[in-house]
């Protein structure tokens, strides 16, 4: 794997994503983690699942400077496995938990957003989507899995205005379940989902999959007619304009 590693231990699995500094997602990143997801939901000596990052970042979400430069069948690729990853990831019937470590905007947001329980560091770090004001449309699906946490109203609000959340903020919304120090996160989320493994995992399992049978069905619904917008509105001329200009600011050198 080159940009997640795994760990599995006493039937828990930690996949700790490590792409550069930010974790930012590209298309490897994504087949990487569709596949190792579904191996672990399918290999019954594993009862649970924490995904985490690096001190500092979860992850910066996607790699615009990567992304912005795919062809078009390279972005519809993209862009089908983003939306399948997510499927896969809030459709996973194992218990769950993500540990974040750091900022978590955007994609980076909506890994914790498909999982059962969520364990953020303290500090100046930022969480939340921000899609609309850089031009990527927001799906349903994703509005059903922000709503999950966060009610509808301020899902609908906070997606139109591409709020991002300080850590307090996050927690206060419940779009976190818990905060502790950096060096504290990994263990807190492991004390977390041992919990859930220690119940019966039969009963634990169906009950997830019937709470969540609404949401699933929405994030398994046919996404092509949606796809085939979102691509249109990523390659209109507005749009990578703004690209262009986040990418600016992202690659602009730190003066001192």
């Amino acid at each position: 794997m080159n940009t997640i590693q795994i760990n599995v231990e006493d039937k828990l699995a930690i996949i700790t994503l490590n792409r550069g500094r930010s974790n930012p997602i590209n298309m490897e990143m994504l087949a990487e983690l569709i596949s190792t997801v579904k191996d672990i939901e399918a290999d019954d000596t594993i009862g649970g699942l924490i995904i985490t990052g690096k001190e500092g970042f979860f992850s910066a979400g996607i790699d615009l400077i990567e992304v912005y430069n795919y062809n078009e069948a390279e972005s519809k690729n993209f862009w089908t496995n983003f939306l399948l990853m997510q499927t896969v990831l809030a459709s996973f019937k194992k218990p769950f938990v993500t540990a974040i470590t750091g900022h978590s905007p955007a994609g980076g947001c909506i890994i914790p957003i498909c999982s059962d329980y969520r364990v953020m560091a303290a500090g100046q770090y930022i969480i939340g989507l921000n899609e609309i004001p850089v031009g990527i449309i927001v799906p349903d699906s994703v509005f059903s899995l922000y709503s999950f946490w966060l009610g509808s109203r301020k899902a609908y609000q906070y997606l139109l205005e591409g709020k991002l959340l300080t850590v307090d903020e996050a927690l206060k919304d419940g779009l976190i379940d818990e905060v502790c120090e950096a060096g504290d996160v990994l263990a807190s989320a492991e004390k977390k989902i041992r919990s859930y493994m220690k119940l019966n995992a039969a009963t634990w399992s169906q009950s997830k999959v019937n709470l969540r049978k609404e949401l699933s069905a929405k994030m398994q619904a046919d996404n092509s007619a949606l796809l085939d917008k979102m691509l249109q509105q990523w390659w209109a001329p507005e749009t990578r304009l703004s690209l262009q200009k986040v990418i600016e600011k992202l690659t602009k050198p730190v003066t001192r």
